[in-house]
């Protein structure tokens, strides 16, 4: 039996790299009991892949590759040099570790060695986490194999002869719930109290921590109510600042680093709408208020969101319309109602005896393998 040797690009952010991730530990898991694997990711060193390159479990293999900007800016000059450069170190990736399977899961960083990889007639599969596929992703798809979608949506976007599967975005292993007592035990929360977890990722989301604030200034949070704040490093020190003894100092954090713990302690969230989010939060059965990022590329979270709002798992806020309302009183008011249990129902419609994404997309690649006569079938 041959070794499988497999590489995984998509970085840039955490929303590209988690799915690699969560795939790539997936398939080693259910490979390594067969047979030898080895897995390499590609990334720059601008992305989060290269600020977590001692914790990611796998080398890293540095391309340095850049996007064209938006807006017009000189550094858009040095791009095609860039590509070229990246055309080349691809090449020779590609010609020294010989992988049998490319996966891609988004961000430019993964273009160059996917787009060499079509040309060497190495088989290349393509993950896309949004209901609107990024640009990378549409210009790989006719190239590629096969191509596992997070939103069925995506698919009338993609202009491919390859299969594709909907299997929903794959959630990282360690996003595994407990007690809820046990959780708002550890956070130092009252599990009596209804928890009204709020999100903004790593960076925190500036527009919804003003929208709490301001909801905090003006009323006190009813007494059957917590909340559970991720304000994001950049807006920790004045969120604490501004809303002072209005929440309790173990409650408000910049970055979680548990967040199985954090979501087992909450009733309902408010969050972006990015996918990686969704799939966390619809993976832990919890109902939501989705306040899309206006400004994300091809408006991407505002289709997420509504994606979940006509499938009834979750309620949209548009962001323009923070300054006209009070979030936690539209928050309350849902828990309150009977819209509440209904966003809960169809949550639960969604999820039951569905395969994890994770899974369907490794055992995929695993079939994949045996049919390519990389690994031997199991009888």
């Amino acid at each position: 039996m041959k070794k499988v040797k497999l590489i995984f690009a998509g970085g840039g952010t955490g929303g590209h790299l988690f799915p690699a991730l969560a795939i790539a530990d997936k398939v080693k898991e259910m490979i390594e009991k067969r047979t030898e694997i080895e897995i390499i990711f590609i990334g720059t060193k601008r992305g989060i892949e290269y600020r977590m390159k001692d914790s990611l479990g796998y080398p890293l293999h540095i391309i340095n590759m850049r996007g064209i900007a938006r807006s017009f800016t000189l550094k858009n000059l040095m791009v095609p040099f860039i590509v070229i450069s990246a055309i080349f170190k691809s090449w020779s990736l590609l010609n020294s570790f010989k992988p049998q399977i490319v996966i891609g899961t988004g961000g430019y960083v993964s273009w160059a060695i996917l787009k060499v990889a079509s040309w060497k007639n190495i088989r290349t599969l393509l993950q896309e986490q949004n209901s609107f596929p990024g640009v990378t992703t549409r210009q790989l798809a006719p190239k590629a194999k096969k191509i596992y979608l997070g939103f069925e949506k995506a698919k009338e976007l993609l202009k491919t002869n390859a299969e594709i599967i909907t299997t929903g975005n794959p959630v990282r292993s360690e996003i595994k719930l407990m007690s809820r007592e046990k959780a708002c035990n550890a956070l130092g929360l009252d599990s009596n109290k209804k928890t009204i977890l709020i999100l903004g990722g790593s960076q925190g989301a500036r527009a919804i921590n003003n929208a709490i604030i301001k909801s905090l200034q003006h009323n006190e949070l009813n007494k059957n109510y917590q909340l559970l704040w991720q304000s994001g490093k950049r807006d920790y020190k004045d969120v604490a600042t501004k809303v002072g003894n209005k929440v309790i100092s173990s409650s408000l954090f910049p970055f979680a680093k548990n967040m199985a713990q954090v979501y087992s302690a909450a009733d309902i969230v408010i969050a972006r709408a990015g996918a990686l989010t969704l799939a966390e939060i619809v993976h832990c059965k919890l109902p939501s208020i989705l306040i899309p990022f206006p400004f994300a590329a091809g408006d991407h979270q505002k289709k997420n969101a509504l994606d979940y709002v006509d499938r009834k798992m979750a309620i949209m806020i548009e962001e323009t319309e923070l300054d006209e309302i009070d979030v936690l009183a539209e928050v309350i008011s849902v828990c309150e109602s009977e819209l509440y249990n209904m966003l809960r129902t169809s949550i639960k419609k969604e999820t039951v005896n569905k395969k994890p994404a994770v899974d369907v997309i490794a055992m995929d690649i695993i079939k994949q393998l045996e049919e390519m006569q990389i690994l031997q079938e199991v009888a």
